[in-house]
């Protein structure tokens, strides 16, 4: 496998979201409309009716084209074949936390409790897989050390946690239009590339794939969005990205070219825990981090090109450390 292979997957991908977000506009427009958080940036109260559960587009393409190239290379499909049902997995999860808030109108769609331990039961599902059939079993690579360390009995829980973290910062990051899947599509595109120097190739061909679909959902997912993923996507796009790090070995890359996620997540830990225990006072004007931006001033397109840039800028130095 090589650079042009990995053009191929990208192009194909791309190609298919492209068409099937272009389907499923008009029918999610009668059935899945977003409402608007009232709390949230006053600019956003015009996106009300957006369809969303648009990353079932996402979901097809990334699915379809991964194993399709891994069948088409003769490649091991065990690999790719367990990311892809964590991916899946964690997609429905959301798109069933979709539909209930928006097609059944249910504002509280799933309890806390449900989604987390749907989330958990595939992490475990992952971890135990990758513990017991995997060629480096609980090895974990330290990137800036270069050396692998034998989590053992903690590989599992390491695991659990790199996969519920991920996969909900990326939801946090799912706020502003097109921010998700451009944030997304680039960090996918670091990791495919890691996966050709690593010959990890079935972690590459996922990536590969995810990155195509996220690009085309982003012509309809920019500002102005004429779709939004909704939990469907970003639910799968996390959990889809963390299993493919994870297979690579390279899950402690995530925090560094994946920095933007982290700051997401870290600045609603922040301005929870500071509110609960200042009485009420808030470090940010408005949590997650990028409406923060869109209260001081910046325009959403603004915040969301910051954004991307910040990631590419992440992306660079990942590649230095690898």
């Amino acid at each position: 496998m090589n650079y042009i292979s990995i053009g191929i997957i990208i192009l194909a991908a791309f190609l298919l979201s492209l068409v099937i977000t272009k389907i499923e506009i008009p029918i999610l427009k009668k059935k899945a409309g977003q409402n608007i958080r009232e709390e949230g940036p006053e600019s956003h109260l015009s996106k009300a009716g957006t369809p969303s559960m648009g990353g079932i587009a996402m979901i097809i393409a990334t699915a379809v084209v991964a194993l399709a190239f891994q069948i088409i290379m003769l490649g091991n499909m065990a690999e790719v074949v367990i990311v892809v049902v964590v991916f899946l997995g964690f997609g429905f999860i959301g798109f069933f936390d979709d539909y209930l808030k928006i097609i059944k109108k249910n504002n509280l769609g799933l309890r806390a409790y449900q989604k987390f331990g749907l989330q958990i039961i595939f992490s475990v599902v992952l971890a135990v897989y990758l513990a017991n059939y995997s060629v480096g079993s609980t090895f974990v690579y330290i990137p800036i050390a270069d050396m692998y360390i034998d989590f053992g009995i903690w590989y599992i829980p390491f695991i659990v946690f790199v996969m519920l973290a991920m996969t909900n910062a990326v939801n946090l990051t799912d706020g502003l239009d097109g921010l998700a899947s451009g944030v997304t599509a680039f960090t996918s595109l670091f990791f495919a590339i890691a996966g050709i120097l690593y010959g990890v190739y079935s972690g590459a061909y996922f990536c590969s794939a995810m990155c195509g679909a996220c690009l085309g959902f982003l012509v309809f997912n920019k500002n102005p969005a004429k779709v939004f993923m909704g939990d469907t996507g970003s639910l799968a796009l996390g959990g889809g990205l963390a299993a493919a790090a994870i297979v690579m070995k390279l899950e402690l890359m995530l925090p560094i070219v994946g920095l933007l996620y982290v700051m997401e997540a870290l600045s609603v830990v922040l301005q929870v825990g500071y509110f609960k225990i200042s009485g009420g006072k808030r470090i940010f004007k408005m949590a997650p981090i990028h409406h923060h931006f869109e209260k001081c001033g910046y325009s959403e397109v603004q915040v969301v090109i910051a954004f991307w840039i910040f990631t590419i800028v992440c992306c660079v130095a990942g590649f230095g450390i690898i």
